[in-house]
């Protein structure tokens, strides 16, 4: 069985020049996380508030947490001091509050808007026109402590590579139309975050700039009530 390290290394030994790993390590006990960190991993995505909250103490001031799962308004509050990255914004709503936090915190937070591209209902995401309407809305327009610096997805969980790709592809599309239409001038939105374990050599191919691997990095996922 390979080590952590040995996994990080090979991942990242297949990922094309720009790619970033988000080491997706929610479940996982804290010496697995400073594992990888030792390896030099320094991007960990969690998708529980409370478990990224308890952690982030006890890491490395350095590293570099992104939230990467369906954020609930109420617990915000939690990760605002320290996230890095919200990956997973999904309506307007959400993003009004993670602005008043983040002010509370005298912090501007980044954030990537999710789209649902995928054929499956359990996913969350905006549509093209949910994102077109929270970024042309006189809220969005009035918010100084957020920063969105891209878009994020998850494809179907399916063996058929080439629904995957016409996903992956999608988003990326997505990600050019916004960019044009809103973004033409801001460097900082760059950011299309997509692929995981199962698929992510397919994200590459289509342009993604980050992918978020959790059990071929750190092995099956822990399960963990509550």
């Amino acid at each position: 069985m390979m080590t952590i390290a040995e996994n990080i290394q090979a991942i990242t030994g297949t990922l094309p020049e720009g790619i970033r790993l988000v080491a997706v390590s929610k479940t996982r006990p804290v010496r697995d996380i400073l594992e990888a960190y030792h390896a030099g991993q320094r991007i960990f995505g969690e998708n529980k508030a409370r478990e990224m909250a308890e952690k982030f103490p006890l890491l490395p001031a350095d590293t570099e947490w992104h939230f990467v799962g369906h954020l609930q308004t109420n617990k915000v509050r939690m990760i605002a001091p320290f996230v890095a990255m919200i990956q997973s914004v999904d309506s307007l709503r959400l993003l009004k509050v993670i602005n008043k936090e983040a002010l509370a915190c005298d912090r501007v937070i980044r954030c990537l808007l999710e789209f649902y591209i995928a054929e499956e209902e359990t996913k969350f995401g905006l549509s093209e026109e949910e994102a077109v309407e929270l970024l042309e809305s006189p809220e969005y327009r009035q918010m100084k402590n957020i920063r969105i610096c891209g878009v994020m997805g998850m494809a179907t969980f399916t063996d058929e590579t080439t629904v995957v790709r016409s996903e992956f592809r999608r988003l990326k599309t997505i990600f050019e139309k916004m960019k044009a239409t809103f973004f033409k001038d801001d460097p900082e939105f760059r950011e299309v975050s997509m692929g995981m374990s199962s698929d992510y050599l397919v994200a590459a191919e289509e342009g993604s700039t980050m992918v978020r691997i959790g059990s071929s990095l750190f092995g099956e996922r822990i399960s963990r009530k509550g």
